[in-house]
């Protein structure tokens, strides 16, 4: 049967607790690990298209150890954001701070990041890492990415890095992503994604959602929710096949196919 959301949002956090407590190697970059940190989960239907290696190619060789060991995106959306000084940028489940912190470089001090987590202990070491940082223009903020604690029409650009998948009502996050980004602000999502769907048995597994795995969503059902939310010019590429766009494409049927996705879309002008 499948997990009831307060569940999923439970083995979540108490996941990224324990990683905030404990990581230093975590991360995608560490040898042998799945974009969200290593998992004992194994899925004999789960065909993995594309790894986690060579997350950013912006530099982070000023950020300190604290923070670059506790990387566990799936991709680099800070260089798909493009950022420009002034912007105000929101970073949907915001870990430790690594893409929160190069996202407020780039803004500059005219500009504001705002990190969103649910979890206590990794907002702790994002407050932690924000004073080894040194950076003033960068605050997180407790709350759940399908209910911000952010005002409406108030962001420029909207940022997460393998955390959209974790969620267990997608619809609801890019919901408020919408209300939260003004007219015209953009979103730019590394996040884990697939070609067909996971069985309710595999979604059943809390450990594998909380891996980054079964909480992936086909990618036309993930376009389609953002485009019923109100986004357009939506855009879906495999981060190992950037060439080939799949916003288009109709839901698959047959075992689910994880790949780590780029995803860019726009909230129009009024």
């Amino acid at each position: 049967m499948m997990q009831d959301n307060s569940q999923i949002h439970d083995a979540v956090r108490e996941r990224y607790g324990r990683l905030a407590a404990g990581a230093g190697d975590a991360g995608c970059c560490g040898s042998g690990s799945d974009c969200c940190g290593t998992t004992d989960v194994a899925l004999a239907d789960v065909a993995f298209d594309s790894g986690c290696a060579g997350l950013y190619t912006v530099d982070t060789s000023w950020l300190p150890s604290e923070v670059t060991g506790l990387s566990l995106g799936c991709g680099d959306p800070i260089t798909l954001a493009g950022l420009q000084p002034g912007q105000t940028v929101l970073d949907l489940g915001s870990g430790g701070g690594i893409d929160a912190f190069m996202a407020a470089r780039q803004v500059g001090p005219a500009g504001r990041v705002i990190g969103v987590d649910m979890t206590p202990e990794m907002l702790a070491r994002a407050e932690r890492n924000k004073v080894a940082v040194g950076l003033e223009n960068v605050e997180f903020r407790h709350g759940y990415i399908e209910a911000l604690p952010v005002a409406s029409d108030s962001i420029d650009v909207i940022l997460s890095n393998c955390v959209i998948n974790l969620s267990p009502d997608k619809a609801a996050v890019f919901r408020e992503a919408y209300r939260v980004l003004r007219p015209g602000g953009r979103l730019a999502v590394s996040d884990m994604m697939t070609r067909g769907r996971f069985t309710p048995e595999d979604r059943a597994d809390l450990s594998a959602w909380a891996g980054c795995i079964t909480g992936a969503e086909d990618v036309a059902l993930y376009a389609g929710a953002l485009r019923a939310a109100g986004f357009v010019d939506v855009s879906v590429v495999d981060k190992a096949e950037p060439v080939d766009e799949l916003a288009d494409l109709r839901r698959e049927s047959g075992p689910a196919r994880l790949f780590s996705a780029r995803v860019t879309a726009m909230k129009p002008r009024e």
